[in-house]
Parts: structure tokens; C-alpha cells; sequence
């Protein structure tokens, strides 16, 4: 890695580097209002997006309210996402999750981060994602993708929790930018800074980039 770099420097140079390769990314969760968007979001946790996409057209065609989740049998939401990992834990969530935003929201999904993370099933990533994509709501959730761009770059260090992570970013860039570079270290971390094997041959963030210190590359 170059030792001569300001952090100034650096943080222009992966902004700059991103917006080149990412300039128009956002959600890759098919959905067409909050109440989807959450649940897709849920769903997600430890499953890849495509998935989800998969399971959620027939979900979403059978329950379109919080009153449909809220009174149906979980043994029946189960069938609707049994392909996803975590479903039979997920499918109890959700069903829990709609009977709090009847009973206790007034059918309202809340948009801080504070009610959010009081419904099951949803955590701080979830709630950020959710008042992020949902809310124009500026917030920067950090997931595995993240996390590992993160710290690769030196954002954030190896030891920090996901929590300092998510801190360290955004005192990193301009609030204003938290919603797209959230997306942005998501969708670089997906297709090319991979966890095994990452594209390390054309990406002009190599120099400053811890892995091909510890590859030997």
C-alpha cells in the first residue's frame, strides 16, 4: 500500500473511483412499496438478493397488506419463502412484525431508526436500509459486503465491529452521499472486490487495498 496518501486523498479517490464504476446503482430488491420493502429486506438476512426476488413475486401476490401478514397462518407464509435460508424463523417475524405495525403503528411503517428496530425480526442494518431506500432517509447500513470493502481500503480496521464500521463511514463522507456509497460498496463488493478471488488485476483501488498485501499478489 502507498504510505504518502492523506485520508482526504483517499476518500476522494474511492468516491471518485465508485461513481465511475457505479453511477446510477440503488436497491436490487424488487419492490413497490415500504411495506414490501421491509419485508424484502427481512427476508434478506444471510440470503442473496436474487433469491429473495424469486420468493417474493407469488409472496407479494398473496399478501398485499399488513392485515393479510397480521392474520395468516405462519405455517402458510412458510410455504410462500421455504426456498430461503431461515424461513420457518423469518416467516414468524413477519407475521410478528405485522401484527406490531397493526396494533402498536397504527398500520404506519415507522421511518426512524428507534420504532424500526423494535419490530422482530428487523436490526439496525434492516432499519437503515429501510429509512435509506424507503424514506430518503440518509443512513448507511453496513452488511458482509460492506463491512469487508470497509476495511480492505482502510476505512475501518480489521478488529472494528460492524457498528464502528457504519460510524467511521459516515464521518467518512458527506451525509448527503450515505445512501448512494452504501449502495455503491454493496454492488462493488458484489461483483468485484469478492470475498475469495476479488478482481484485484483492473481495479485502480489496488494500491491502497490490504488484500493483495496478504495474498502476496
Amino acid at each position: 500500500m502507498t504510505g504518502s496518501i492523506t485520508k482526504k486523498e483517499k476518500i476522494a479517490l474511492i468516491s471518485n473511483y465508485l461513481d465511475l464504476q457505479f453511477p446510477n446503482v440503488g436497491c436490487e430488491l424488487n419492490f413497490s412499496n415500504n411495506l414490501e420493502l421491509l419485508t424484502s429486506v427481512l427476508l434478506s438476512a444471510q440470503c442473496k438478493d436474487e433469491y429473495v426476488n424469486r420468493a417474493t413475486i407469488s409472496l407479494f401476490d398473496r399478501y398485499k397488506t399488513i392485515d393479510d401478514y397480521a392474520d395468516a397462518d405462519v405455517s402458510e407464509i412458510e410455504s410462500y419463502i421455504k426456498t430461503l435460508g431461515l424461513y420457518k424463523a423469518k416467516s414468524k417475524n413477519i407475521k410478528a412484525m405485522a401484527e406490531m405495525l397493526r396494533d402498536n403503528y397504527n398500520y404506519e411503517i415507522p421511518s426512524n431508526r428507534e420504532d424500526l428496530v423494535k419490530l422482530p425480526g428487523v436490526g439496525r442494518k434492516t432499519a437503515n436500509v429501510v429509512m435509506s431506500v424507503g424514506f430518503d432517509i440518509p443512513a448507511i447500513a453496513v452488511d458482509t459486503h460492506v463491512e469487508r470493502i470497509s476495511k480492505r481500503l482502510g476505512l475501518a480496521k480489521e478488529k472494528d465491529s460492524v457498528l464502528v464500521v457504519e460510524e467511521k463511514l459516515m464521518k467518512a463522507f458527506p451525509k448527503k452521499d450515505w445512501g448512494k456509497i452504501h449502495h455503491q460498496l454493496i454492488h462493488f463488493g458484489r461483483y468485484k472486490c469478492k470475498a475469495k478471488k476479488p478482481e484485484c488485476f483492473n481495479c485502480e483501488l489496488k494500491n491502497i487495498c490490504s488484500y493483495k498485501d496478504k495474498t502476496g499478489e
